[in-house]
């Protein structure tokens, strides 16, 4: 049996399977979509939404349970040596509930709220990254989220139980030459009686190489007409539950990284693998739907990550900035430190309040989060990024030494750098941010397209597109004038909030602007908009900001309400908006004022080879082979390399 290594698609095509994937209606309010059409919303995350006692309780007993086992039973020093986390803390996780956290309690699992979820994972990535990547990437993306979900109950009583307690879940999406563009996606799924038969090869299957359970992605060959004889066969890319197990699966390699380096991260073999058609999640050509309805909510565990790294930094940054001491005073005291250590205190507080009013909006469900938990995601990594790598400026050469070299000398083991290390996937785990933009801004113009969206499309009659122009008409009739003038311009507007008001004011008049810089985009640009993508990053950065801004506003305004650290809430609240405001004021400058044509230009001359005089003069390191490896189906060549823990 032969294949190409990944199926070969037109640009069209692949929009269109994109598109095809997405949530295409709007059931619930979003204040992060209104927000990009200029309305700033505050009533739907103001006064900010609280979790209910009975959850906080149970979710404050396992943080205790959570907090002793981690820093008694983990050796997070061991495990960034020895690159794997061991069998005995697996284990000791699994006992104490830790895989089943977001798992209902009626399937044995702890039944813990999306906040509560990530305060543990925030706990335990500080322990170690790479058991709070094992945590997030069993419960977030593995089997447990999309069964609950998507799954039958068959499919929950069977497989909910397990992954509470004993079995370990990965998620199989990306192939070797497959990442973002799912259309390409070439491992199959050929219907066989009551089962599918799955032939193909998986990339960067994190747990992968330690997991009981998989979520596959795989494409169903649409029917021949006339053909079909079963009455749910419709083809198109599709989820299945499969036994990690079954015959024909083979972990070919386990990955190793610059970071999260115990992770159980590998390439998985998949040859004549029989699975159940019970096993099949949702309906034939709903698997894209199901991986991104998925991560509206999985999407949070990586700012969680996030939060709690940003915590530790400025716990850092505080204790070694008051204890070092330079020209006569601790570095804390000099200008350029300070900066750098309001600049972590800042962004934790904000990028908290971000995670905290996401989740707690999640775990409400009156609002559609789609943008909010992707927002958070783009946000948070970042940031948390940032953060890192300020930390290792201040600590300077202590930064960049490993922390079992402080050790072996005699200091205290900072692991600075295996921080910044290991924060760096964020940025391209569940949707790398140059993704992450393009995603949030579809669904920021959403609403135009919904109106417009036939006026430049170039396949549209020009009947259809007549109609369009009515429709567009009357509603950019009504849309437009209410961009003019807001609350923002009035100085008494949000005086409740106190000394923050004026950030909230400016967080309106800033919408506003946002709404009519797209609007004018789209009306210069039309059909090539989306081939603007540097504009339609610094759009979404732009509405990150003003999320951010508004969740610190609100997180600091609720905090000096209950009378729980108010007034420094408020400071921190006010010094993330001052800094804020000032990149957004940057952004949008750099919306009409920039270099992408010449950077455009100067692409291609690269790309056409006009420049590679400036390439000698090195010697390249990298070692003989493919650019990208073969990843032809058929049978494994290798041992298998799938290691599950019991």
């Amino acid at each position: 049996m032969s294949a190409p290594t990944a199926r070969k698609v037109s640009e069209r095509e692949a929009r269109q399977v994109a598109e095809a994937a997405r949530e295409q209606d709007w059931h619930k309010p979003s204040f992060a979509k209104e927000l990009f059409l200029g309305r700033f919303r505050l009533d739907l995350i103001h006064p900010h939404p609280q979790p209910a006692p009975e959850a906080v309780d149970k979710g404050e007993a396992f943080l205790g349970v959570l907090r002793d086992f981690l820093e008694t039973k983990v050796d997070g020093a061991r495990i960034e040596r020895e690159s794997r986390i061991p069998d005995e803390t697996i284990t000791g996780l699994k006992e104490i509930g830790a895989f089943g956290m977001k798992i209902d309690t009626k399937y044995g699992g702890l039944g813990l709220t999306q906040v509560y979820y990530n305060k543990a994972l925030a706990l335990a990535g500080t322990a170690s990254p790479a058991i709070g990547a094992l945590l997030s990437a069993h419960q977030s993306i593995g089997v447990p989220q999309p069964l609950k979900m998507f799954g039958t109950q068959e499919q929950k009583d069977t497989f909910l139980p397990r992954c509470a307690r004993t079995d370990i879940s990965a998620f199989l999406l990306t192939e070797p030459d497959v990442g973002s563009d799912p259309a390409r996606l070439a491992t199959t799924a050929v219907r066989d009686g009551d089962d599918y038969v799955l032939d193909g090869v998986k990339l960067w299957t994190t747990n992968g190489v330690i997991a009981d359970l998989l979520v596959v992605m795989a494409r169903v060959p649409k029917p021949d007409t006339g053909a079909d004889t079963y009455e749910d066969h419709k083809g198109g890319i599709t989820a299945f539950v499969v036994e990690a197990d079954s015959a024909g699966i083979t972990v070919e390699n386990r990955n190793a990284f610059m970071g999260l380096r115990g992770i159980e991260n590998g390439v998985t073999r998949f040859h004549r693998v029989r699975v159940p058609a019970a096993n099949r999640i949702g309906p034939e050509g709903a698997g894209l739907k199901i991986a991104l309805t998925t991560l509206n909510t999985g999407r949070l565990s990586l700012p969680a990550v996030c939060a709690g790294a940003g915590k530790w930094c400025l716990k850092i940054a505080r204790e070694w900035s008051a204890a070092r001491e330079q020209w006569g005073k601790p570095i804390a005291e000099h200008e350029a430190v300070g900066a750098k250590i309001a600049y972590i205190a800042a962004t934790t507080f904000a990028l908290e309040a971000v995670l905290d009013l996401s989740s707690q909006m999640a775990d409400e469900d009156r609002n559609d989060i789609r943008i909010e938990a992707a927002l958070a995601k783009l946000f948070g990594s970042e940031a948390a990024w940032l953060m890192a790598d300020e930390l290792v400026q201040i600590r300077g050469g202590r930064g960049f030494e490993t922390a079992d070299s402080l050790a072996a000398r005699g200091e205290r083991a900072v692991p600075a750098e295996q921080v910044l290390r290991d924060l760096r996937i964020n940025r391209i785990f569940e949707g790398s941010t140059e993704i992450m933009h393009l995603l949030i801004a579809r669904e920021a113009v959403d609403a135009h397209l919904s109106v417009a969206g036939d006026l430049i499309d170039p396949d549209t009659s020009l009947g259809d597109k007549a109609k369009a122009g009515a429709k567009a008409g009357g509603f950019y009739a009504r849309w437009l004038p209410k961009l003019v003038a807001g609350p923002g311009q009035l100085p008494t507007s949000y005086a409740e909030f106190g000394p923050l008001a004026g950030h909230l004011r400016y967080i309106e008049r800033s919408a506003r602007k946002l709404a009519r810089s797209t609007f004018y985009a789209m009306s210069r640009w039309q059909g090539r908009m989306e081939t603007k993508q540097n504009f339609l990053a610094r759009i979404v950065d732009i509405g990150a900001e003003l999320f951010a801004m508004s969740a610190a506003c609100v997180r600091a305004q609720h905090l000096a309400a209950t009378g729980e650290h108010g007034q420094e809430a408020r400071r921190l609240a006010d010094t993330f908006c001052r800094q804020s405001r000032i990149r957004t004021e940057e952004l949008f400058a750099r919306l009409w004022t920039n270099t992408d044509g010449a950077d455009r230009r100067l692409t291609r001359a690269v790309l056409d080879g006009d420049l590679t005089w400036l390439e000698a003069g090195i010697v390249d390191p990298s070692r003989e082979g493919p650019w990208i490896a073969d990843a032809e189906p058929g049978p494994a060549t290798t041992d298998n390399l799938h290691r599950p823990v019991h």
